[in-house]
């Protein structure tokens, strides 16, 4: 009996003593856990840091991070990059707050795919530092490899709100600063996550504020998974005062506005590295001499304005034309004489609309003369497959018009009332 009483008095005491030590690990991993994290945010900021540092001819810094595991996500706060050899106190890229995280939407379709957010971005690139030459400059390879480093999964979604981006020349009279800021942009779909036998699947949108307080707006579809992107975008600036433009116009043309409107529209398709487009400017309602030029600047701007009041469209007061846009990316063209032509076209013969021309599309930029006769087949065979899945959606959707259009309007009438 003494002899039970002992062993059962030996089991008590290896079970409190294993229980302590259970209790003990579990504290110790709890303490570990708890201290990693703490330290996660440090870890992960040394690690940016170093990613910026590594981009040749550039450096940059990031003040603090922050880690939400609950979400897989780190928000990057307070970053900046320059050039080395910048002069200016201007900051190439600087990004209040990068947010970065997985995108679960995607996760429940079966893809890794990350999302971006950015809040105030500004991009500022100003001439003279960005012209001046360092050792081992940074090209296309540095900066991916940079961007891969920091998002190390694929990015699917990218958004941007109230962004700025600007261009300033400093050492002209006056100082040149042409901008566009309260930039809100969304580009969905870049891992052709949810659509991917569409020929351009990532539909893209933004729109901002120029200077002069003209309205921006862009809006098109993408094809980032090729090396060379496919495209087919529009863009609109719209109702912008002139006279913003003066210091850059003053300091290339000796010319300046005193009064009136500007718009720029411009449509471009890019397919297999090959792109067409045009770019469409007009002048309204404007005024070239203003009330403190010299003797020489209005003598100038006289004789300019002669020539403008010829080649202007009398019935809408607007001087316009389109320049075609055309080429390999690597030798893009401008035709010439057809700007010449539809200068004259605008002025006597029809007015040019404030609008989207809407004839460049994606087949356009397909219809590359450079390619040989076995690349223009293996894309008409492309073309042709396109073609097949688009008349059997069609074909699918209209079998189901047939034999389910009754039920669904008695579903939605019944949902009605």
């Amino acid at each position: 009996m003494k002899f039970v009483e002992n062993q059962a008095m030996g089991s008590k005491k290896k079970r409190k003593f294993y229980q302590k030590r259970r209790f003990k690990i579990t504290v110790f991993i709890l303490v570990i856990l708890i201290g990693f994290r703490l330290y996660l945010p440090t870890l992960v900021k040394n690690y940016v840091n170093k990613v910026l540092a590594d981009i040749p001819g550039y450096y940059g810094y990031v003040d603090d991070i922050d880690i939400a595991l609950y979400r897989g996500a780190y928000v990057i706060n307070d970053m900046y990059l320059n050039k080395v050899t910048a002069e200016t106190q201007v900051d190439f890229l600087k990004f209040p707050k990068t947010d970065i995280s997985l995108q679960w939407k995607a996760l429940f379709q079966g893809e890794i795919v990350s999302e971006i957010i950015m809040t105030s971005p500004h991009v500022t690139y100003v001439f003279e530092d960005q012209q001046k030459e360092t050792e081992g400059e940074a090209d296309v390879e540095d900066w991916t490899k940079a961007l891969k480093d920091l998002v190390p999964i694929d990015i699917n979604n990218f958004e941007v709100y109230d962004g700025k981006v600007g261009f300033v020349q400093l050492q002209t009279e006056p100082t040149i600063d042409l901008f566009i800021d309260q930039i809100t942009l969304n580009a969905k779909n870049l891992r052709n996550v949810e659509d991917k036998e569409n020929v351009l699947p990532s539909p893209i949108t933004a729109t901002g504020v120029s200077l002069g307080q003209g309205k921006v707006s862009v809006e098109g579809n993408l094809n980032l998974l090729k090396q060379i992107p496919d495209m087919d975008i529009s863009f609109k600036l719209e109702d912008s005062d002139v006279t913003a433009l003066n210091s850059f116009t003053r300091h290339y043309t000796g010319l300046d506005f005193d009064k009136g409107k500007f718009a720029l529209y411009s449509e471009v398709a890019i397919a297999d590295g090959y792109m067409k487009g045009y770019v469409k400017p007009l002048f309204t309602d404007t005024k070239l001499i203003g009330k403190d030029d010299g003797f020489l600047g209005v003598l100038w701007e006289g004789f300019v304005g002669l020539f403008k009041f010829i080649l202007k469209n009398q019935g809408t007061d607007t001087l316009a034309t389109r320049v075609p846009l055309e080429g390999d990316l690597n030798n893009v063209n401008a035709g010439v004489w057809p700007t010449v032509f539809h200068i004259f076209e605008n002025a006597w013969f029809k007015a040019f609309k404030g609008e989207i021309d809407d004839d460049i599309n994606y087949q356009d930029a397909l219809d590359n003369p450079n390619l040989t006769k076995e690349e223009k087949k293996e894309l008409r065979k492309k073309r042709r497959e396109a073609r097949r899945k688009e008349r059997e959606k069609d074909t699918t959707g209209l079998f189901y018009d047939l034999f389910h259009g009754d039920d669904d309007k008695e579903k939605k009438d019944s949902g009605d009332s």
